[in-house]
């Protein structure tokens, strides 16, 4: 089973087209949806949306995905869920960089003061990190600095920000579920 969570832009189109690429990894891909506007709020939720998830499945090689800001939600929800996750230009702080975009930006930082002490650590090399070098929207080198002591970091060439072509890295993505 492959969990995927959007990013930013939960309406997109490329949502859809994603989740059907997943499906070559595996047939099982479910969409886990969240606000994106109240992290306390989308947190609890996808904690308990991923505990449902996983209690309906046989799949002992489960993985979470997320793009941008599914991206920092994977990481999290991942570890304390113990999966592994796939970070497509995870957005590492979206406190500092989506104001105005959602309602209570703080409470990211909260949830990262309250998260496990030191969790990059405790999950090191349970996500795998796959960043666009033509990013539009962050720079990912920032991204890879901060990350790259703690997971296995691919670089694409060519893809942006929303990644709307995954099939170059689905063999990568297949590789690390089944490793």
């Amino acid at each position: 089973m492959i969990l995927y969570l959007h990013g930013f832009d939960a309406t997109s189109p490329g949502n859809h087209e994603k989740i059907r690429q997943l499906q070559f990894i595996d047939k099982d891909v479910r969409l886990l949806s969240y606000s994106t506007l109240h992290p306390k709020h989308d947190m609890q939720h996808l904690l308990n949306e991923v505990s449902k998830q996983l209690k309906l499945t046989d799949d002992s090689e489960s993985i979470i995905i997320g793009v941008g800001l599914g991206g920092y939600w994977a990481e999290r929800i991942g570890y304390l869920n113990g999966l592994k996750s796939v970070l497509i230009n995870p957005n590492l702080t979206p406190q500092d960089n989506m104001l105005g975009k959602i309602d209570r930006p703080e409470e990211y930082s909260d949830i990262a003061n309250k998260c496990v002490s030191e969790f990059r650590e405790k999950n090191s090399g349970k996500s795998l990190v796959i960043l666009s070098r033509n990013d539009d929207t962050f720079d990912n080198q920032v991204v890879s600095d901060a990350l790259s002591r703690f997971y296995e970091i691919c670089w694409d060439e060519e893809q942006p920000h929303k990644f709307p072509v995954l099939a170059s890295q689905l063999p990568r993505i297949q590789a690390f579920k089944k490793g």
